[in-house]
């Protein structure tokens, strides 16, 4: 995936710069992209991800939510917690994150998160620092997964949890073929005629297509140092969400 912007293949450093410019471009829409890729139903998945990571009603649990610029994930866990956790938003794009903070702002929830424009492969968090470590379809963005996924496993405390949520691999006949007309077919037009421009889109779909398939990426989970490593599927496999412990 380093050197994978979608289908094309670009130097090593150059991907990076290359995301970052989608995202400036998106950050207002990100939702409504969501929506488009997946019909909705990342609501929903969304949803369950906070729902197995069930996180507690105490004071001072903390989560580390990656490439969550808009606060999508980080809202919902403070709202599952009865506005006790406390949520850290970081992403390297300044423009999701400021999405974010006035989003805050609206929900009354300034004191509940705070947000840190940084890189998911360098994190500015000492060893052991989290209880749990979220990231929602970004990880196929970053550059250098394992050099993420060993990050993630570093700042978290012993006993943390690892959930992520991504676009992942169909496993059922037909639905494979009828989702991969939609990708590379509407969801690009309907992306132009929402901002005016399809390329982002045509990226986002392309950069789904690249990612590893459910087995494979858990096995990266593993090599990471994750524990009882698992993966459910939503809508026959158009998105999956992988658990870790650090134990």
């Amino acid at each position: 995936m380093e050197t994978s912007y979608g289908f094309r293949t670009v130097g090593a450093g150059e991907k990076q710069p290359l995301v970052n410019e989608v995202f400036h471009k998106v950050a207002k829409r990100y939702d409504l992209m969501n929506d488009l890729m997946s019909g909705g139903m990342h609501r929903l998945w969304k949803d369950a991800l906070v729902s197995w990571l069930n996180p507690p009603r105490r004071d001072g649990w903390k989560v580390l939510d990656v490439a969550g610029g808009t606060g999508d994930i980080a809202f919902r866990i403070i709202d599952a917690s009865d506005r006790q956790a406390h949520a850290t938003v970081l992403d390297i794009n300044g423009s999701m994150l400021a999405v974010g903070r006035d989003r805050a702002v609206k929900r009354g929830l300034e004191a509940n998160a705070d947000f840190v424009e940084a890189n998911a492969e360098e994190l500015p968090f000492p060893d052991e620092s989290f209880d749990a470590y979220t990231i929602a379809f970004g990880i196929r963005n970053v550059p250098r997964i394992d050099v993420a996924l060993a990050e993630a496993f570093r700042v978290l405390k012993p006993g943390g949890r690892f959930l992520c949520l991504e676009f992942s691999d169909v496993d059922m006949p037909l639905l494979d073929r009828a989702y991969e007309a939609w990708s590379f077919n509407a969801i690009p037009r309907i992306g132009k005629a929402v901002t005016g421009d399809a390329e982002p889109y045509s990226y986002l779909v392309e950069s789904i297509r690249k990612f590893p398939d459910q087995k494979a990426f858990a096995a990266m989970v593993s090599q990471a140092g994750f524990s009882r490593v698992d993966f459910r599927n939503y809508a026959g496999g158009i998105a999956a969400l992988h658990s870790g412990w650090k134990l």
